[in-house]
C-alpha cells in the first residue's frame, strides 16, 4: 500500500515551512516513527516521521524547498522491501551506519547545526562542542568551519617552532556571508513591525531584590524536595506581572485595527534563548498556576528550546511577555514589544549598589526593570503604576500571597 507523507498542519500565523535535510534516500527502508526530515518554520523546527514501515519509493519535495500544510513530501510503499545489496557493500554500509550511529550517540546536534555541518562537509566528530553536555551548536560549526585546515606533515620532518596565531592572522580580513534562518528573518520582521506600527515608549524602575533573595534562600531546598524543581526568580516575576496586569487591564490588552481587545486571561510569554535564536513560549492561564507549576513549565520550555522540540501551539499567542537580559549580563535595556501585545517587561542583571534606606547608605542587590508599552492605548500613568506595582510585589513577596 502506498502511504503519503504530508506536511503537518501549521498554525495560522505560520504560512509555510522549509525542508532542511532528508535523512533517507529514495529506495531505502524506513521504520514507523523514524524521523525522515526536519521542517523549519518561522517559529520552530518540526520533525516529520514515517507513519508506517516500508520503502521510501518517492521524494516529491527536495531539501531547501518550501511546503504548505498538507503538501505531500514523499511516498512510502508499505508492501515493498529495500533492494538487496552485495555482501561487501552491505558490510560497508553496516560499518558506515555503525560509525554514524556511534557519532550520533556520542554527540547531539540540533537541526540547524546538522544542516550547517552537511553544508560545510563536517562530521560531528570534527566539531568540538562548547557546551558541558556535549551538544553541538550552530556557533560551534561556524567556529570549526572558520579554522584553517591542518597541513599534512612528513613523518621525518624536523620539529619546528609554531608561529604565533597573531602573526598568522596579521592583516587578514576574512568575511563570511551566511543566509538568515527563517526564525531570524521572522524575528527581524516582527521587531521592525513593532517599531513602525506601535507608539513605543519605555518606563524604568529598580527593585531591591534583598527580600526576595532572602525568601528564596530560606525555602529553596524545601521547595525542591517538595516539588522536584528548583525555585528561581522567574516565578516571582510572573506572579508579580499577573497581579499588576489584573489592576491595569489595558497593559494586558492588544490593538486590533481601531479596537482594543481586553483579555480576561493572562498568557505570559517567557523569552528563552536557543541555538536558533530567541523564542517565546507561553505560560497559558498563568494566573491559575502555582509557583511550582511556573518553575516546572519554564524549565521544560528551556530544555525543549535547546533540543528544538517546542511546538507551534506553545509559541503562539500570549498577552504579555517577560524577557530576562540579565542572564547575559545586561544592566539596562529597552525591550521591544512582541506584536500584537501592547507591553513587555525587561529584567536585568542583579548588581549590588549603595542605596539610601531609613536615612542610612546601605549596599543592596538591585535590579533595573524596564516596561516598554504601546502609547496608543496605554497612558504613561498606567504604565508607570503598573511597573511600580510589580516592584512592590517583588520587594515585599507577601503581597503576592495576600493579593494586596
Amino acid at each position: 500500500m502506498l502511504v503519503e507523507i504530508k506536511v503537518p498542519v501549521l498554525a495560522e500565523s505560520v504560512p509555510d515551512a522549509t525542508l532542511l535535510e532528508w535523512r533517507k534516500k529514495a529506495g531505502e527502508q524506513v521504520e514507523r516513527g523514524e524521523n525522515l526530515i526536519d521542517l523549519e518554520t518561522d517559529k520552530v523546527t518540526l520533525e516529520v516521521v514515517a507513519p508506517d514501515s516500508g520503502v521510501l519509493v518517492e521524494i516529491r519535495k527536495q531539501t531547501g524547498e518550501t511546503a504548505l500544510s498538507h503538501d505531500v513530501l514523499a511516498v512510502i510503499d508499505t508492501a515493498a522491501s529495500a533492494a538487496p545489496t552485495s555482501a561487501p557493500a552491505a558490510a560497508a554500509s553496516q560499518t558506515a551506519d555503525a560509525v554514524a550511529a556511534a557519532q550520533a550517540a556520542a554527540v547531539r546536534a540540533g537541526p540547524a547545526a546538522r544542516k550547517l555541518m552537511a553544508e560545510q562537509g563536517l562530521a560531528p566528530s570534527d566539531v568540538p562542542s562548547s557546551r558541558e553536555d556535549g551538544r553541538i551548536t550552530k556557533g560551534d560549526v561556524l567556529a570549526q568551519a572558520a579554522r584553517p585546515a591542518a597541513a599534512p606533515v612528513a613523518a621525518a620532518a624536523a620539529p619546528v617552532t609554531a608561529m604565533p596565531p597573531a602573526l598568522l592572522d596579521a592583516g587578514a580580513r576574512p568575511e563570511e556571508r551566511v543566509a538568515m534562518t527563517r526564525l531570524r528573518k521572522r524575528t527581524a520582521e516582527r521587531l521592525l513591525q513593532a517599531q513602525q506600527q506601535a507608539a513605543m515608549l519605555t518606563t524604568f524602575n529598580e527593585v531591591n531584590m534583598q527580600a526576595l533573595m532572602d525568601l528564596r534562600g530560606r525555602y529553596k531546598d524545601d521547595f525542591e524536595k517538595r516539588h522536584g524543581v528548583k525555585l528561581g526568580f522567574m516565578s516571582f516575576f510572573v506572579k508579580a506581572a499577573v497581579e499588576a496586569l489584573k489592576r491595569f487591564p489595558v497593559v494586558n490588552a492588544s490593538v486590533d485595527g481601531e479596537d482594543i481587545i481586553y483579555h480576561g486571561y493572562f498568557d505570559i510569554g517567557v523569552a528563552v534563548g536557543s541555538e536558533r535564536g530567541l523564542v517565546v513560549p507561553v505560560l497559558r492561564n498563568a494566573e491559575l498556576m502555582s509557583f511550582a507549576d511556573i518553575e516546572r513549565q519554564i524549565a521544560e520550555f528551556g530544555k525543549r528550546a535547546r533540543d528544538g522540540k517546542l511546538t507551534l501551539e506553545e509559541l503562539t499567542g500570549g498577552t504579555f511577555t517577560i524577557s530576562n537580559g540579565g542572564i547575559f549580563g545586561s544592566l539596562v535595556s529597552t525591550p521591544i514589544i512582541n506584536p500584537p501585545q501592547s507591553a513587555i517587561l525587561g529584567m536585568h542583571k542583579i548588581q549590588e549598589r549603595p542605596i539610601a534606606e531609613r536615612g542610612q547608605v546601605v549596599i543592596r542587590p538591585m535590579m533595573y526593570l524596564a516596561l516598554s508599552y504601546d502609547h496608543r492605548i496605554i497612558d504613561g500613568r498606567e504604565a508607570v503604576q503598573c511597573l511600580d506595582t510589580m516592584r512592590q510585589c517583588l520587594e515585599d513577596p507577601g503581597r503576592l500571597l495576600l493579593g494586596v
